[in-house]
């Protein structure tokens, strides 16, 4: 392989996107950019109380070609000209409703403030109606159940609850509707021209995990299931797709337009998106059994194994197994939390309340918020374990796995006058931990083993804290990748093999892995102790559980 082979890795995130420029022969970082999505940042089109999270369009295509612009500006002349790839990661799922062009119609002058039109981001709850109603037909209506292959649980996070309640919510978005995009298929697609959204490729990663497809059942489920669900999604199948692709295919080369926007050759080729958490597992050297955590605002955990092993075993209460969606030819299991970071933000934003509106000091208030976690931790990492006889239940934004239940909330138990704000803190911090350990005991129960822990992410490299808690509570050690940006370099990885530089992903791992910089060793007496709060843990949780959907029932 020639020294001049370059490629860029752009991962789609929450708040922000991140292009990272790699030299394909070693995995050298040559330059990154952070774009903050702009509307995002204003708090546009999203209604917190609700749970609507939407990204305007507009936000994704001018942030990317910010960010690969700034990143060009960074390196010699040489470097962007031979540039041979660029592949994409995403949140997921956060599917958009299209014409037949594959347009989203919000960048339509109809619907351009509608955010109905916009993508529904993944942390978008308000389809948790529509999951409900999916899973019980699946579970009734007589046929195949087609959740099996996605833990038996269907969840709001996902696919066709979201369009669904789009769909039940807004006439005029239905009536003009003609199809749907998952983010992580429409950037390749517009990155290479495509006007025609027949032809689009789709990601099996998002199909399989979000959207209930599967080779066994030729490809996505059956129209007499969808229809039983609501008729409004009557015909909508036959205009989405038959076939996907695994990460290392070609989507195609850059487009005219964007060739000339951003710089670079026709030539570029563009390879098949796919989610953050999987790119970023690729990144951080997944191998089988080693459990790769995305550690961010929420989690992603994943894991693959060979499909010899998986055989015809359905893991149930995850966020699907599906052939490919990881490694090609290994089966990639998926679960993970639907709140972690946010956790600690709300916390914080808890805190912060009085003096946003009752200061009035912006400046003040910004120091504040900024340094307001780290003095939280020193003053919590001085408290024993078990002294403040604090539990807290991590599910405030619902339970993503084990058994996904977004009705479900957070609680804290065991205040009393002496429970301070750092007190508070190192129980929340404890209740994540916990989410992730009953993750991790789901798998082994069910005859999936897990024998390392990779963590990646912003949480991981942030707090020293809240990593060592985990490894106490998971009783396992933890290894921290050495890039900052691990999911845009495992979609560089994928980008790499896509243009043919390397025949598969195992091999471009090998050449452009960043290696392991730290690792976090769980301290022998700290997980005894969180043995027995563990247990608690289970027991309030499922104390919350049983009154919320007591409630839910009446």
């Amino acid at each position: 392989m020639a020294e001049s082979n370059y490629v860029i890795g752009i991962d789609f995130g929450t708040d922000s996107l991140r292009t990272l420029i790699v030299n394909a022969k070693n995995g050298e970082e040559i330059a990154t950019d952070v774009v903050v999505y702009s509307r995002w940042a204003q708090g546009k089109y999203c209604v917190s109380e609700k749970n609507q999270f939407r990204h305007h369009p507009l936000d994704y295509m001018e942030g990317l070609e910010e960010s690969i612009k700034n990143c060009l500006n960074k390196v010699p002349a040489s470097v962007k000209d031979n540039i041979k790839a660029i592949s994409v990661d995403t949140t997921g799922s956060t599917p958009c409703l299209t014409d037949m062009n594959g347009t989203p119609l919000s960048l339509l002058p109809e619907f351009k403030d509608n955010p109905n039109a916009m993508f529904i981001l993944w942390k978008d709850h308000t389809s948790v109606k529509e999951t409900a109603e999916i899973n019980k037909v699946a579970k009734t209506w007589g046929g195949e159940d087609f959740t099996k292959y996605e833990g038996g649980v269907y969840s709001s996070e996902w696919f066709w609850a979201k369009i669904l309640h789009v769909f039940r919510e807004d006439e005029k978005v239905r009536n003009v509707a003609y199809s749907a995009i998952e983010l992580c298929d429409w950037i390749p697609a517009f990155l290479t021209g495509s006007n025609d959204i027949s032809t689009v490729k789709r990601g099996r990663c998002s199909a399989g995990h979000k959207a209930m497809w599967h080779e066994s059942w030729g490809g996505l489920p059956d129209e007499e299931f969808l229809v039983k669900i609501d008729p409004l999604l009557k015909g909508f199948k036959s205009r989405l797709y038959i076939e996907t692709c695994t990460a290392d295919v070609k989507a195609g080369t850059l487009s005219p337009e964007w060739a000339q926007k951003l710089g670079l050759s026709e030539d570029v080729v563009i390879g098949t998106g796919s989610f953050d958490a999987h790119m970023g597992a690729v990144g951080a050297g997944i191998e089988p059994y080693a459990l790769v955590k995305i550690i961010g605002t929420s989690t992603c955990d994943i894991l693959v194994a060979s499909k010899e092993e998986i055989e015809d075993k359905l893991i149930s209460g995850i966020c699907g197994q599906v052939d490919g969606s990881v490694i090609p030819n290994m089966i990639g299991l998926e679960a993970g939390q639907s709140s972690f970071g946010d956790v600690y933000a709300w916390f914080k934003s808890l805190l912060v309340w009085p003096l946003k509106h009752l200061l009035n000091d912006e400046k003040l208030t910004n120091q504040l918020e900024e340094n307001i976690i780290p003095a939280l931790e020193v003053e919590a990492r001085k408290i024993p374990i078990e002294e403040s006889g604090i539990i807290a239940v991590d599910w405030f934004n619902g339970r993503r796995t084990p058994i996904a239940n977004q009705n479900l909330k957070g609680a804290i138990f065991g205040l009393n006058l002496g429970s301070n704000a750092p007190r508070i803190y190192r129980a929340l911090v404890e209740s994540t931990a916990f989410g992730a350990r009953a993750i991790n005991e789901s798998f082994i129960s069910q005859g999936v083993s897990i024998k390392q822990v990779i963590g990646i992410g912003g949480v991981v490299k942030k707090s020293d804290f809240i990593m060592q808690v985990l490894a106490d509570v998971l009783n396992m050690p933890i290894k921290l990748c050495g890039s900052d940006e691990v999911c845009a370099l495992g979609a560089a990885m994928c980008a790499a093999t896509a243009a043919g530089i390397y025949n598969s992903i195992e091999e471009a791992q090998k050449h452009m892995n960043s290696g392991f910089i730290k690792e976090y060793l769980p301290i022998l007496e700290n997980a005894k102790k969180y043995e027995l709060i563990y247990k608690r843990y289970l027991k309030l949780g499922k104390y919350v559980e049983e009154d919320i959907m007591n409630l839910i029932k009446r």
